[in-house]
């Protein structure tokens, strides 16, 4: 109730108007609902309101701002917003998305970046301030202080200290029958290039049947996916005239600023892996800088009710939503699963949590949730993090989400505990449930379907033979053993899918049912498009074996890449692998050359090349260091 207090010698406000009792209680209760609405319509007003902040004190506007925050869709990627709080935690808190089973050495490294970041700034973006209670104050009628930190940097140098070998190795012992075959893969990387420059520079593909470039909508906008997939290959392989051109169309024309449907997955391991890795090859700030600013516009696809990301996202808008095809707007495993490796050394580079928070957050929901039989479906929403259908795939849709969490481990110098038991638990459950022998002795993996099993292995499930020896070399015992056993099975039946085509080039899916042993019973399952699983696991295997098999299977490839996919201005992926004279899909995909040309470039190299004491490959084929100490520049806190 408002008092209208009475001046000495003047009757009261409303008598003097002439009001009668009854109108002054009127008037006296429109008057208090008037005041009360204009004061509690303070906070319908923006955070930002300098009008709000008349009224109210800086904490609590600045409380209301962090709850605000923390519900909105974008706030994750909003760095350049005008605020009051900065995004990172305080200090003193744990990570708010952290795990609480995550390493302790992880947790650590979280505060301590949340520490060194302060508020976080954007590539671009004005610098942030912070300031609060405690803070010495100005002289009177001085302005305010404003207290800055120094940005975080990544101690480049003392980075490539660390590594143990050469990062294009010593090029010593090889004999010259090994020389001459790496030669010729470079000339095919070269050849390939140059076809792109010539005719589809800046577009995403090239087609070398029309000569013209292919741009599609899988990137949302972004050009230049074969680019920068090539860079670390053109590093790699010392085609330093090439890796110039690649590098300076990244500084002219790489074009962030765009507005379109873009496929989470692919744009971080295309496209942030591909600047990340060559940043750690060459120390050009400006892949670094590219990649920081990517890897903030992927962020608002985490904003849902679990923190698992949808799969879809606009670039521009930062709107998010799952695949039309995906069951009940559900996001997949191999997506959302494989990420980790990319997202953590973002926050390794930028000093900024936040990337580090949302892969850790996935490991706990997933960590949560109930496997069935020990397994893990394809498809889980993220809005109950539930899973949505019990279909298990070790290829599509399945695939890469196993190869990260052991890359994880491995990456964090085998520190991450968490993510080494997920593997052996999920790598235990696939032995038991989905490794098979044919009736002709080959060992598969076939797919489940809430408990049926579809008798298929899909080309991209040939990465598990890799994949499974790349762990076995670090387990012991008789498991050891067992896993590098099990992992050349797996890669000698990839082989029989190669060498029982009519081109020995394997197609994209084939079965062991009806009679059939690792060969595709249907049309649609018999093309082939440059894919590199196969070549990649002759790449680990030979590496942790010396074998001399895998190097005479990758050769074999190599042949017929040259016979069956080299067309005039390129390379093309096949129709039908069972045609002798196939028909070419006029399309050169990226990762031809970042991750075909590149495994069969390796399996010709010593060891010392990319090192597996030095790298993981993430699963486009980039290489990323493995984390043997924190990188942060000398002197910062």
């Amino acid at each position: 109730m408002v008092v209208l207090r009475k001046l000495p010698g003047m009757p009261g406000w409303p008598a003097a108007l002439g009001l009668r009792l009854p109108q002054k209680f009127l008037f006296l209760l429109f008057l208090s609902g008037l005041l009360t609405l204009c004061f509690g319509a303070l906070f319908l007003l923006p955070d930002s309101s300098r009008f709000k902040r008349l009224f109210l004190p800086r904490r609590a506007t600045a409380s209301a701002s962090s709850s605000s925050s923390a519900s909105s869709s974008s706030a994750s990627s909003s760095s350049t917003r005008d605020t009051d709080l900065p995004r990172s935690p305080p200090a003193a808190a744990e990570p708010r998305h952290a795990s609480p089973a995550a390493p302790r050495r992880l947790r650590e490294k979280l505060r301590a970046a949340a520490r060194m970041a302060g508020p976080h700034t954007a590539p671009g973006s004005r610098q942030q301030v912070q300031g609060g209670p405690g803070r010495a104050q100005p002289a009177s009628g001085a302005p305010p202080a404003r207290e800055t930190r120094a940005p975080f940097r990544f101690d480049y140098e003392r980075f490539r200290r660390s590594l143990r070998h050469p990062v294009r190795g010593g090029r010593s012992g090889e004999d010259a029958e090994t020389r001459a075959r790496r030669m010729k893969i470079k000339e095919m990387m070269k050849f390939a290039w140059d076809n792109y420059k010539q005719y589809a520079l800046g577009k995403n593909e090239l087609r070398p049947l029309t000569k013209n470039g292919h741009i599609g909508n899988m990137f949302g906008g972004l050009r230049g996916a074969t680019v920068i997939d090539a860079l670390d290959t053109l590093y790699i392989m010392e085609l330093e005239e090439e890796f110039q051109e690649a590098k300076q169309w990244v500084e002219k024309s790489f074009d962030l600023n765009v507005n379109g449907e873009a496929s989470l997955f692919e744009v971080n391991i295309r496209y942030i892996g591909g600047l990340l890795a060559t940043y750690y090859l060459t120390g050009e700030e400006v892949f670094k800088s590219k990649a920081l600013e990517l890897g903030e516009k992927l962020l608002p696809a985490f904003n849902t009710p679990t923190g698992i990301p949808r799969g879809v996202i606009n670039l521009g808008s930062g709107m998010s939503w799952s695949w039309g095809w995906a069951s009940a707007g559900s996001s997949i495993l191999a997506e959302f699963g494989t990420l980790h490796l990319e997202f953590l050394h973002l926050s390794e580079l930028s000093g900024n949590p936040v990337f580090a928070e949302k892969v850790m957050n996935i490991r706990r929901v997933l960590s949560r949730v109930e496997k069935p039989q020990g397994l893990y479906p394809n498809f889980l929403s993220p809005v109950t993090g539930s899973w949505v259908q019990h279909h298990v795939s070790i290829g599509g849709l399945g695939d890469s989400f196993y190869e990260y969490l052991l890359k994880s481990w491995l990456m964090s110098d085998k520190k991450d505990s968490e993510a080494k038991k997920m593997y052996d638990d999920a790598l235990e459950a696939i032995e038991k449930h989905l490794v098979k022998k044919s009736a002709g002795g080959l060992t598969y993996i076939a797919e489940w379907r809430g408990g049926i099993l579809d008798h298929k292995m899909g080309h991209l499930a040939c990465f598990s033979g890799g994949m499974i020896a790349l762990g076995a070399e670090h387990s012991a015992g008789d498991r050891r053993q067992r896993h590098m056993e099990l992992a050349a099975e797996i890669t000698s039946t990839c082989h029989e899918s190669y060498a029982r085509s009519d081109t020995k080039l394997g197609p994209e899916a084939f079965r062991f049912d009806a009679g059939s042993e690792a060969t595709a019973t249907r049309l649609s399952e018999r093309y082939y498009i440059l894919r590199p699983e196969v070549v990649e696991s002759y790449m680990y295997l030979w590496r942790l074996t010396h074998h001399p098999k895998y190097r005479h299977w990758g050769w074999e490839v190599v042949q017929a890449l040259e016979k069956h996919c080299r067309v005039e201005a390129g390379f093309s992926g096949i129709r039908d692998v069972y045609s002798s004279t196939p028909i070419h899909d006029n399309m050169q995909q990226s990762f031809f050359l970042a991750e075909t040309l590149k495994y069969l470039y390796l399996l010709f190299c010593e060891d010392d090349v990319l090192s597996l004491e030095d790298w993981v490959f993430n699963t486009e084929a980039h290489p990323l260091p493995i984390n043997h100490t924190d990188f942060k520049a000398a002197g910062q806190p």
